[in-house]
Formats: structure tokens, C-alpha cells, sequence
């Protein structure tokens, strides 16, 4: 459709875009702290997924944004990817997305129109799957180019899922393997195959509906998901928040088929040195684990799997809620547990 590629007109893609989080705690600040409103049942003091503001007994409303620059060069495929991506924000709560708004910035003096109206319909055939309109937003000229959704979801107050609210003894389930950050580093290196991009837009434009029946479940503790600060930076989000410690099994991790000899070769993106400086000193590797293995959880997601805060009595029904709606490498990963807020991985 075009020859100018996407991802040559931005510095960074997908959630990789993401401030780094130790950076993102210095910015933010005192910002971070409980606000002074009754019905904000969810707000900036966990770092959580959305915010969540109570409109009666029955209803609290889920208000979410997110946006970034292009992971692929298909048109359809960046607009599908960041509208997938932005309404996972609602399902991590729990709950169930009713309307968006589209953020678009665009160099409109370096992509066709139809290059950026096919990015548009990428995020119009995803809201339409999910059961929305994609009702208005708005847009600017912009330097790169920019895509995602404002996103508003509905739940009720007593269904909502924190990421804070683990609890000792706890299982954790991933939804979705990881490495979409490799293979997104390896088509901009040329090096992904024609299997490996057809996996990670299958997996990227995955929406995570299944969610919602999550908040169904009494056993379902915490809930969020994996996306710019990898496994171990959204999993140390959870720790703190519950103030609890947590225990990962790498062979249990789920891992994108076409990622892991890429992951192997060293291939991921710069996201992960920076998720690594802003957190590794809260997690303790076994001696055993290779470079590539540590690097590979704190690979950034882009519209990555939901992780679980689970009883043990309850993980089979998630699981099988997981395997009903499709995703089949949803696994148990590990544990939380009393002890302070990090990670030890085995």
C-alpha cells in the first residue's frame, strides 16, 4: 500500500514505546498516592491497568488509554494490534469494554491516506469484535506515527479484579506466551520468518475477553496484563501491591514457538535492558538460568496475555475458561507467597 515502512518513521513499536518503569516512578512522583474520592475504587496508587470510578451499587465505569507507535509495517495489522491492545486494559479488570475513542497522530506529509485510513480500519475491525463502537477521537500531525484507543468498559463494583489484591498461596496463570518483543526485534532486523510474523499477529490481535468470565470466578484474586514491562515488571506490580512475595518456574512459562530460538540468539529489543536496570534488583535468578532466559521474561509484551492471582482450588476452572476461549498456552507459572515484594525464578 505503501513504501514507506511504519516501523522506519518511529524510534521504538507496540508497548516497547513505554517509558521505562524505575523512569516512570520519578516522573509520576507523589502522584501515586490514594486520592481523596470515595467512589475511585482504582486509581494511580497501585499502577494498575485502568481506572475504575463506582456509579452506583450495581455499575463502576473502566476508563483506559493506550497508544504507540507501529510494531509491524502492515497498516491493518498496527491498527489491529493497538485497538487488541488498549481494550485488554479493560478485560484485566474484569470487565467488559462498551465504546472507544481513537487516538491518532500521523506525519501526513510521509504516509498516503490510505495507508493511515487502512491503520483506522485495522482498529475499527477490532472494536467491531469486540462488540463496540469505535464512537469518535481525535487526531493530530505528528512526527511518527501513533495508534491506539481511549478505551470504556463497564463492571460490577463487587466483580472488579485488582492487581493488587493476591494473596499468599496463590497460583499465577499466564494467558499468552511470551516473545512478541523478539519477534517484533527480528522483523525489523529482517530476520522473522513468514511463521513467525503470522504467529505474532495472531497472538498480538488475540483480544483478552476471556477476562470478563474471570470476574466471574470467586477464586480469581488479582488480575492484569503483560505488556511493556514484561512478565517480572507487571508480576512485581502485583507483589507490591499485595505485598507479597512471588516464585516463577521458567519451564512453565509459555513461550511463542517462533521466539524462542530467536530468544536464544539474543534477538528482543531494547525494552528489555531498560526493564531489566529499572528492576532486576528485585528479582533473584537461579544460578542456572542463562542470560537469554532472564532476558526473555522481561521481554515488553505488546498486547500480552492476562496473568492470574488464582486459589489453588479454583486454577482448573480459569484454566479451562483460558482453553474455551481459544488460548491454548495458558499455564500455571508459579506461586505467591509471604515475603517481600520481589521475584525469585527457578
Amino acid at each position: 500500500m505503501s513504501e514507506v515502512k511504519l516501523t522506519q518513521l518511529s524510534h521504538g513499536g507496540g508497548c516497547g514505546c513505554k517509558i521505562a518503569p524505575a523512569l516512570l516512578q520519578e516522573i509520576l512522583g507523589a502522584a501515586k498516592q490514594k486520592l481523596p474520592f470515595a467512589n475511585l475504587l482504582v486509581g494511580t496508587e497501585t499502577s494498575d491497568d485502568a481506572a475504575v470510578y463506582r456509579l452506583n451499587d450495581q455499575q463502576a465505569v473502566i476508563a483506559t488509554t493506550d497508544f504507540f507507535m507501529p510494531i509491524v509495517d502492515d497498516p491493518f495489522d498496527f491498527g489491529r494490534i493497538a485497538a487488541t491492545n488498549a481494550l485488554s486494559d479493560v478485560y484485566a479488570m474484569g470487565g467488559t469494554p462498551i465504546m472507544a475513542l481513537a487516538i491518532v497522530g500521523m506525519p501526513i506529509n510521509k504516509l498516503p491516506v490510505e495507508t493511515i485510513r487502512a491503520i483506522l480500519q485495522g482498529g475499527e475491525a477490532v472494536c467491531e469484535a469486540a462488540g463496540i463502537p469505535l464512537a469518535g477521537g481525535h487526531s493530530i500531525d505528528s512526527v511518527e506515527p501513533i495508534y491506539g484507543l481511549v478505551a470504556i468498559g463497564i463492571v460490577h463494583p463487587d466483580k472488579l479484579k485488582k492487581n493488587s489484591d493476591a494473596r499468599a498461596g496463590d497460583l499465577l496463570i499466564l494467558g499468552k506466551g511470551l516473545g512478541v518483543g523478539v519477534l517484533a526485534a527480528a522483523l525489523k532486523k529482517n530476520l522473522l520468518s513468514a511463521n513467525g510474523y503470522a504467529q505474532m499477529i495472531a497472538t498480538t490481535t488475540r483480544l483478552n475477553a476471556v477476562g470478563s468470565a474471570l470476574s466471574n470466578l470467586s477464586g480469581v484474586h488479582a488480575l492484569t496484563d503483560v505488556t511493556g514491562f514484561g512478565l517480572l515488571g507487571h508480576l512485581l506490580e502485583m507483589c507490591r501491591g499485595a505485598g507479597l512475595g512471588a516464585e516463577l518456574k521458567f519451564d512453565q512459562v509459555p513461550v511463542l514457538s517462533e521466539a524462542l530460538p530467536l530468544a536464544q540468539q539474543g534477538i528482543g529489543p531494547g525494552a528489555i535492558e531498560r526493564n531489566l536496570a529499572s528492576y532486576g534488583h528485585e528479582v533473584d535468578f537461579a544460578a542456572h538460568l542463562a542470560t537469554w532466559q532472564q532476558r526473555l521474561l522481561a521481554d515488553a509484551q505488546t498486547s500480552g496475555g492476562l496473568l492470574v492471582s488464582v486459589a489453588p482450588q479454583a486454577a482448573d476452572e480459569v484454566l479451562a475458561c483460558f482453553r474455551n476461549a481459544g488460548f491454548e498456552q495458558a499455564a500455571v507459572i508459579g506461586t505467591m507467597g509471604q515475603g517481600a515484594a520481589r521475584v525469585a525464578v527457578s
